[in-house]
Formats: C-alpha cells, structure tokens, sequence
C-alpha cells in the first residue's frame, strides 16, 4: 500500500512586520562588520505603527547611525508610499544599544578565564542546531518550502519593477501544500497568497494577477493540476499591513528561515546575529554537513544535529540523522564518524571555514537562509563530496 501525506510550509515577504525587524537587525549587522570584522553583535529590533526599536548588545569599533540604518533598510523594503503610516521617512526610531557582557565575552574570547575550561573561543550560548538537506529540488531543498519562497520573491520582484502590478505593497505571505506518496512530491494540492494592496484595486484582479503572472509563472506546471485550490486573499481585503497592522519583531520567523518545518530547527532566531553566536553560525554548518552528504551520494535525506555549551569549543554532541536513505552498506553511525573527520565544528573553525566575518548577511534574510546560489553564502557550497565520500571507504 502506497504511503499518501500533505505536507505545507510558508514563507513571508520583505514587508511582512517580523521580516522588517530582521532585515533592519542584519543592516546593523552589516554595517558593523564592515568596519569592524571582529565586531559582537546581537540586534534585535521592534517595530509597530510609525515606531522602530533597536535594541540589544553590540561590541564595536564601528561608528553607527542607527536611525539612518533602520530608514535605508525600511526604504529599500518599499515603505514609501504617501499613504504607508510605517514610513521610511517618517518613522521614529528609538535605540537601547549596550556593550556584550563581559561574562558572555570571556566565554567566546580566544584566552584563559578563570573557571573557563579552554582557552580556545567557545560558544556564545548553550544550545542545539540543526542542518539539513535532501534531494527533492536542485537545491537540495524540501519542495513545500521552496515553492512558497518563490512565489515571494516573485511578488517582490514584480513589485519593485513596478509596472505590471502598481498597486501592490510590501507585506505578504505565501504558503504552499505538497501531496507526497512513497515520500516522493506527486502534486501540488493547494496554494495560498496573502499580499497588501492599494485600496482601489479589486479583488478579482488581485486574485487573477497572483494566478496567472505568480503561481503560473514560478511553480512546477506538472504539479499543478485541475484540483489545485487557490486562495488569494482569502480574508477578501488586505490594504492595512506592515508594521500598521502587526507588530514586528526580529526572530519570529525562523521557520520559514530554515525548513518550513520539514526539518526541525533548534530554536535559536539567525538575523541579528554575529557568528560567534552558534544559534547562527552553527546552523549555517549543519546546512552545510547535510548538503555534501546528500551531494556525495551517501544519502538522500540527511539532518544534522549537534550541540553546544557555553565558552566550551567543542560541541557536547554529534548526531546524524539519513531516516533510512542512506546509500546501501551505509549506515547512519559510519556516516557520523565520517562527517566528524571531515568538519570541525569548533566555533573558531566554522566561523574560518564558511568566511562569516563579512558584511554578508543582508542577503540571507529574506527567502530563506538556505537554498540560494550566490557565492557568499559559503555554507551552501559542496566542496566537501569527495572528502565525505573518501571517508566513509
């Protein structure tokens, strides 16, 4: 008997209020490490109706505008319409900005502290991440999740050219349901897009654009079928959005940063965060492990978990996860071992190997942090194949 399930996954828009606050967290960010590679920074930032937090703790030699940054990265977003009550321009911009702890800092500094077991930079917080990986799509995505990216990122797209589609905002949501038999994506079963609009436009034209110039245009044409549901809009009006119509706060969408929920996730938020913090860097690695072992051949579906303690290097655990697809005369305990001596998962080490000391991190904030080609984002390479492949012999 064949084994029938529907799996969903969703993703957001730039504008939707919780990915404001990431995108202005990594701006500051960015803008941190380039003028101060070794900066500390954990930003987090709040936005509702015309106002902006910035908050957090930030250790650097880099001179900030705070209020400038969170302007460009609302102005970039698209929040400058005459009628936006979240503007660019407008909003007010309120910062709460103190220096790491000393207590944290000791910890992730590369030196001897009393109490503290290695010299060696540790980890900046306990916890547990994961990575993961399979061959659904090219990118080594799960299907669900990467089919609702892409119907975000082609409302952008449409947006930002602004020509076909005047009237659409910037807060948005997509959310797409895949039915899978044996474990293989068969169908597409329903899609749902949410995006803010200008108060002239009707319904039905919103409905029919996002059809036929969105869906139609980015999603698999043999997935679609005769029996696939469209809900666009569903409530039937969407004009009060942004951060007007919902707080934003950085973090709250790390489930569409990660795996739609196909893999699971460690519960540690990414945008905002410099990679001594492992919530971030560490995930970037387990991505990275599980892309070149499903690129190597040695599994079909790979999850990855390991964890840390606090200002110790090395992570407490290792574990790999291949859910029964592992290439025959393989198992998952062979494969552990093989990724344990191809990767070093030291914090240093990650930090060195993946290049995390760069102003990279504006282009991991939107549509995942996974699953994208550009070359800076160093953990979605698979140069570690043959090594993997070397190992488990």
């Amino acid at each position: 008997m064949s084994k029938r399930f529907i799996f969903s996954s969703e993703s957001v828009g730039e504008g939707h209020p919780d990915k404001v606050c990431d995108t202005i967290s990594d701006a500051v960010l960015d803008a941190c490490l380039e003028q101060d590679r070794n900066s500390r920074v954990a930003c987090e930032t709040y936005a509702k109706s015309n106002m902006v937090v910035v908050g957090g703790e930030i250790t650097t030699k880099a001179k900030l505008d705070f209020a400038k940054i969170a302007r460009g990265a609302i102005r970039e977003i698209g929040y400058v319409n005459d009628d936006d009550v979240f503007h660019a321009d407008r909003v007010f911009v309120n910062v709460y900005v103190t220096q790491q702890s000393p207590d944290i800092a000791q910890g992730v500094d590369a030196k001897a502290a009393k109490g503290k077991k290695k010299a060696e930079q540790g980890a900046g917080d306990q916890g547990l991440m994961f990575g993961y990986a399979c061959d659904e799509t090219q990118e080594l995505m799960p299907s669900p999740i990467m089919f609702a990216h892409r119907l975000g990122r082609e409302l952008t797209r449409i947006r930002k050219a602004g020509k076909l589609a005047p009237w659409l905002r910037p807060d948005a949501k997509s959310q797409v349901s895949v039915e899978y038999v044996d474990d293989q994506p068969v169908r597409i079963t329903n899609v749902v897009i949410s995006t803010q609009h200008a108060s002239e436009v009707d319904h039905k034209t919103i409905e029919e654009f996002c059809i036929e110039q969105v869906i139609r245009k980015v999603l698999p044409a043999e997935m679609l079928t005769k029996d696939t549901l469209y809900l666009i809009n569903p409530t039937g009006r969407f004009v009060v959005g942004g951060p007007q119509g919902d707080t934003g706060l950085t973090g709250r969408k790390i489930i569409v940063d990660s795996y739609g929920g196909w893999g699971r996730h460690g519960g540690g938020a990414f945008s905002g965060k410099d990679p001594s913090k492992v919530d971030r860097s560490a995930a970037y690695m387990g991505r990275y492990v599980a892309k070149n072992v499903v690129a190597a051949g040695l599994a079909r579906h790979c999850e990855v978990q390991f964890a840390y303690a606090i200002g110790y290097p090395d992570p407490v655990s290792v574990y790999v996860n291949t859910f029964g697809t592992a290439k025959e005369g393989l198992t998952d305990e062979v494969i552990t071992d093989a990724v344990q001596r191809v990767f070093s998962f030291k914090p240093a080490d990650i930090v060195k190997q993946l290049n995390l000391l760069r102003p990279i991190y504006g282009k991991t904030t939107n549509y995942g942090h996974f699953g994208k080609s550009d070359k800076d984002l160093t953990w979605e390479a698979t140069d570690k194949t043959k090594a993997l492949q070397k190992a488990v012999k």
